[in-house]
């Protein structure tokens, strides 16, 4: 029997477990969202991290990496296992189909892969306590830029995520625009904390109004900073 498993996320760079076969490709009708939580690896139940799921979305393509496992129903269950516990925040596993890249410019209608599985989870706050939900792009940057958790900063996640999808060559415009706020949000919050000024310009990711007050600094109510962790090559 063969196991394949397709990575969307840190699995594209971070795979921890043994394989026999990795291939660049995409699943069809689903798009990358970072809706999910994570509060033991990059967050923590009181501060939690947001990581990225998918979510169906007709005539949409992500592109990640799809990994075989061969050898037999021991090296498979071991791998379930590890996955298992490493995606555990996720309720849903998901059966699609795989295209590898070589056929995206024929826009074919034949998969490479079938039966691949995917880890994804519900879109639903009830029945899904991991589920989020959307978000404004600042409000995901701020949560984003200051979570952290026992595996690292959530920061390190999503630039982890745009470099690895760079490297693979298909990048991802939601996450280059996330990471992109994420950092405008860590050196805004860097600057404030070491000089208490903020430039009006930055208002919209401090939560800063446009009230008057000495030193050029404009605030509806105390900001509060929360501390930026050391940034470490470990992950979820």
């Amino acid at each position: 029997m063969v196991l394949w498993v397709f990575g969307y996320g840190s699995l594209v760079w971070n795979f921890g477990f043994e394989y026999d076969e990795k291939v660049i490709g995409f699943i069809k009708d689903y798009k990358r969202v970072f809706d999910l939580a994570c509060i033991d690896h990059r967050g923590t139940p009181e501060h939690p991290a947001r990581t990225c799921t998918l979510e169906y979305e007709e005539g949409a393509i992500c592109w990640g990496v799809a990994y075989c496992i061969r050898g037999g129903l021991e090296k498979e269950r071991a791998a379930m296992e590890y996955l298992e516990r490493r995606e555990c925040e996720y309720d849903r596993k998901t059966i699609v189909e795989f295209f590898k890249a070589s056929t995206f410019e024929e826009d074919s209608e034949q998969p490479a892969i079938t039966g691949m599985l995917v880890f994804t989870s519900t879109p639903d706050k009830v029945s899904n306590r991991y589920y989020l939900g959307p978000a404004p792009l600042e409000d995901m940057a701020r949560q984003i830029a200051t979570a952290h958790g026992p595996c690292g900063n959530n920061r390190d996640y999503i630039f982890l995520l745009e470099k690895a999808l760079f490297n693979i060559g298909h990048e991802d415009d939601m996450i280059i625009e996330l990471a992109a706020e994420v950092r405008k949000y860590t050196e805004i919050t860097s600057i404030v904390k070491a000089t208490g000024v903020v430039k009006s310009n930055d208002r919209r990711l401090t939560g800063i109004t446009g009230s008057s007050s000495p030193r050029g600094v404009h605030m509806s109510s105390p900001l509060k900073l929360l501390p930026l962790q050391e940034a470490v090559a470990t992950d979820s």
